[in-house]
């Protein structure tokens, strides 16, 4: 009994020993799908747009101020009053608008990205899988200080070829 114990004693260290890692760079990966440039090209192209509404906007209550500025002295109370009362409400809905933009962008970006993210994921999991990988770290956006190559893979390639299968 006590030959068993020393035995599974000294199995345990070289089963930990024998765990895969591994490591890659999931902006690499997501960069390099010609999905997720197209995605990308079409969530600019509407993040223009929406700036340049909100430019317009802008431009307009700044004009507006501008004319009420000039002529405010002219202006009895009354009509002072009303032309402050509009330049509010303009900004107002100039915030408004910002917000209302900014939550349509995150959507469409949610919708447009999810099932790319999630095809990456899969194609990760795939590979993790099949390679028998313990743990997989992400590499960029400065996530671990230090990476053994030796005793962690760079995966990298292997998920770009399953993305590449995925299609």
């Amino acid at each position: 009994m006590k030959k068993l114990f020393l035995l599974v004693m000294l199995c345990a260290p070289m089963t930990l020993m024998a765990q895969k890692f591994g490591h890659l760079d999931s902006q690499a990966l997501i960069q390099s799908l010609p999905e997720a440039i197209k995605v990308q090209s079409e969530l600019e192209a509407q993040g223009k747009i929406y700036e340049n509404a909100l430019k317009e906007m802008q431009d307009e209550l700044q004009k507006k101020a501008d004319d009420y500025d000039k002529q405010k002295s002219t202006m009895n109370d009354t009509k002072k009053a009303e032309t402050e009362n509009q330049l509010q409400e303009m900004y107002t809905k100039i915030q408004q608008t910002a917000q209302d933009n900014q939550q349509a962008f995150n959507k469409m970006q949610q919708e447009k990205l999810g099932p790319i993210l999630q095809k990456v994921r899969n194609a990760i999991e795939t590979v993790a899988k099949n390679g028998g990988y313990v743990y997989v770290m992400e590499k960029a956006a400065g996530q671990p200080l230090y990476v053994n190559e030796t005793l962690s893979k760079d995966i990298t390639a292997e998920v770009k070829a399953q993305l590449s299968k995925i299609k």
